[in-house]
C-alpha cells in the first residue's frame, strides 16, 4: 500500500519546525560539553590549552589521561567505594521504601494517618548537619560505609509516589489473592510487585543517583581516604588541584611525564568517569520513567 501523504497547513508546518528545532537545539546544548570533555581528555596534552569550551573533536590524539586515571590506586578504590555504596544502598532504600509503602497503602493498618503524618513531617523539618553528627558519632558509624549507606534509608517524596501507585491496584486482584490462601507478604510479592515494576524502576533511577553522587556526608563521615567515593576524589582532583597524588608514584620516577600531564585534560577524564554510571543506567530505566512518574500521579 502507498504511504499516504499528510497534508499540513502552513501553520502545522510551521509548529512543527519549531518543535522539532527546539529538541534538537535542546539536544545539541545537552550533549556539547560532554563531547567537548570528552575531545579534551583524548587530545595532546600540548594541544589542550588552545581548545575553546565549543571544540568538540579532539586535537592529535592521546590516552594518557585515561591510562592514568584507570591505573590510579585511589580512583580505582573510589569506583569500588562508590559501586559499594551505591549498590547496597540502593538495594536498601529500595526494600524499605516498597515495605514501607505496602503498609501505608492499607486501610487497615492501625495509626495509619499518624504515621503518614510523620512522613511528611520529615520532607519540612530535616536535622541538621550538627545533630546529625552527633547521632552517627554516638551510634559508632564515624568512618563506617553506612554513615552514608543509611542515611535517608526512605526518602518521603518517593515514599508517596509508592504509597499513591499500590493504592490505585484494584481491590479486586487483592481479594482474589486473599481467596486463594495469599497472606500480606504473599500478595505484595505475586500480585503487587510484578504491576509496580514501572514504579520501582522509577525510585530505584533515582536512589542510584542519589548514592552515586554521595559527596558531602561521605567527606564529614568517611575520613580514611580509602573509603572514600568517587566523588570525594573527584573533588581532590579537580576543585583542588592535586595534581600530585594524581600522578602519584609516577611523579616521583619519571618528573618529566608528568610535568606534561594536562590538569585540564585530567579533570575533564575525571569528570567523565564519574558520569559514566549514570549515563549508561538511564536508557535501561527511560522507558519505565515516563509510565511509573504517571501511575504515582494523583488521578484527575
Amino acid at each position: 500500500m502507498a504511504r499516504e501523504n499528510v497534508r499540513r497547513s502552513p501553520l502545522e508546518r510551521a509548529e512543527y519546525a519549531i518543535i522539532v528545532s527546539t529538541l534538537v537545539l535542546i539536544t545539541v546544548v545537552t550533549l556539547q560539553p560532554l563531547v567537548h570533555l570528552l575531545a579534551v581528555s583524548l587530545s595532546e596534552p600540548g594541544q589542550v590549552a588552545g581548545m575553546s569550551g565549543l571544540t568538540v573533536l579532539p586535537r592529535g590524539f592521546s590516552t594518557e589521561v585515561w591510562t592514568l586515571l584507570l591505573d590510579n590506586a585511589a580512583v580505582q578504590r573510589g569506583i569500588l567505594n562508590a559501586a559499594l555504596i551505591t549498590l547496597v544502598g540502593t538495594a536498601l532504600n529500595l526494600v524499605m521504601t516498597t515495605l514501607m509503602a505496602w503498609g501505608l497503602s492499607r486501610p487497615t493498618l492501625p495509626w495509619r494517618r499518624t504515621i503518614f503524618l510523620l512522613v511528611l513531617v520529615t520532607i519540612v523539618f530535616e536535622p541538621g548537619i550538627i545533630p546529625d553528627y552527633f547521632v552517627v558519632r554516638r551510634l559508632g558509624l564515624i568512618n563506617s560505609y553506612w554513615s552514608v549507606i543509611l542515611f535517608k534509608a526512605v526518602n518521603a517524596w518517593y515514599l508517596i509516589i509508592m504509597v499513591r501507585f499500590f493504592e490505585e491496584i484494584p481491590n479486586e486482584l487483592l481479594e482474589a489473592s486473599e481467596l486463594d490462601g495469599a497472606g500480606a507478604f504473599r500478595q505484595l510479592w505475586y500480585v503487587v510487585l510484578p504491576l509496580a515494576l514501572p514504579s520501582m524502576a522509577m525510585i530505584t533511577l533515582f536512589y542510584f543517583v542519589f548514592h552515586w553522587n554521595e559527596f558531602f556526608r561521605a567527606m564529614i563521615y568517611l575520613p580514611d581516604p580509602n573509603k572514600w567515593p568517587l566523588q570525594v576524589v573527584l573533588r581532590q582532583f579537580v576543585v583542588e588541584g592535586d595534581k600530585l597524588s594524581m600522578v602519584g608514584a609516577q611523579a616521583m620516577n619519571d618528573y618529566t611525564q608528568a610535568s606534561q600531564i594536562n590538569m585540564r585534560a585530567l579533570n575533564a577524564g575525571m569528570i567523565l568517569l564519574a558520569m559514566v554510571p549514570i549515563l549508561l543506567i538511564y536508557p535501561l530505566i527511560l522507558k519505565f520513567f515516563t509510565k511509573g512518574t504517571m501511575s504515582g500521579a494523583l488521578k484527575g
